[in-house]
């Protein structure tokens, strides 16, 4: 059984992902065939180490290099979760999730930033990925 990131969460994951179905821009994110094929042959738990390595260094920072244009919309798993869960830049993280800009990602915010892209890659394309 692999690894699952418990979230302390910034804002309850239902009310979250509630919002964000509301989003026609944030609910039309997919992976394409190439992405869910990285995802399935490489496993969700790599995936996540990407998603953390991704945080750590394009969103954590107090200012990010290219902030709101700095996660591509395409290439990756994580970029199109980070788009779908609008955790793509500090912007979408101060208007969705509450996260100040301006400041370095605690710790557990990131934890938390990699915890949503997790529950929405599991709850799009299994637990078992």
């Amino acid at each position: 059984m692999g690894r699952t990131i418990y979230i302390q969460a910034m804002y309850d994951l239902d009310t979250l992902f509630s919002r964000l179905a509301r989003s026609s821009f944030r609910s039309r994110f997919r992976l394409n065939t190439k992405d869910e094929a990285y995802l399935r042959e490489r496993g969700i738990e790599t995936v996540l180490v990407h998603a953390a390595d991704f945080v750590g260094k394009r969103l954590a920072p107090a200012a990010p290099k290219n902030d709101g244009k700095q996660t591509p919309m395409r290439g990756h798993p994580v970029f199109i979760a980070q788009h779908a869960t609008a955790t793509c830049c500090r912007g979408c993280l101060s208007k969705w999730h509450a996260i100040p800009p301006g400041q370095e990602l605690s710790a557990q915010q990131q934890t938390y930033v990699v915890g949503v892209i997790e529950h929405w890659l599991r709850s799009k394309y299994g637990p078992s990925q």
